[in-house]
C-alpha cells in the first residue's frame, strides 16, 4: 500500500495469480471462466516481467524469458492464451503453479533474505526490542 499505483510487478502478479487459485478453490466459476481468468493472469506475467528486458530492437519473447529463466512452455503458454485455442484448466492451473514458483525464488525469497528461520528468529528479536522500547517509553512519560 506504501507504493500506491506503482506497485512493484512481482507483487502485482503474485495478487493477480492468487486471486485466480482463490476463485478456483471457491468452485464459484465455470472451467471457461477460470481459464480466462488463469490465461489473463499469466499473459500479463510474461508480458510485464519480460518487458523491463525489452530493448528498442524487438527480442524475442522466449529470448527474453530465457535471460530470465521463465520456462519456455510458460511463454508457449501465453502464445496460446493470446494468439490460438484456449488450453485446458489443467495446463492453466499448472502454469499458474510454475509462475508462482518462479516468483517466489525471483522475487520473495530476495525479500525475505532467502532464509525463513532466520526471519522468525529476527522477528522474536524484534518484538523482544519493541517490547522494551515501549517498557522504556511508559518509563518516560511518567
Amino acid at each position: 500500500s506504501r507504493y500506491g499505483p506503482k506497485m512493484p510487478l512481482a507483487v502485482d502478479c503474485t495478487a493477480e495469480l492468487i486471486r485466480c487459485k482463490v476463485l478456483d478453490s471457491s468452485g464459484r466459476l465455470k472451467s471457461h471462466e477460470l481459464i480466462l481468468s488463469y490465461g489473463l493472469a499469466l499473459v500479463r506475467f510474461v508480458n510485464l516481467i519480460t518487458e523491463r528486458k525489452q530493448k528498442t530492437v524487438s527480442i524475442p519473447l522466449r529470448q527474453l524469458a530465457r535471460e530470465v529463466d521463465i520456462p519456455v512452455w510458460v511463454v508457449d503458454l501465453r502464445h496460446e492464451l493470446t494468439h490460438g485455442k484456449l488450453p485446458r484448466l489443467a495446463l492453466c492451473r499448472k502454469g499458474c503453479d510454475v509462475v508462482l514458483d518462479w516468483l517466489r525464488k525471483m522475487y520473495w525469497n530476495r525479500q525475505l533474505g532467502n532464509n525463513l528461520c532466520e526471519e522468525d528468529e529476527d522477528e522474536e528479536e524484534e518484538q523482544e526490542e519493541v517490547e522494551a522500547n515501549a517498557d522504556l517509553d511508559g518509563d518516560a512519560w511518567e
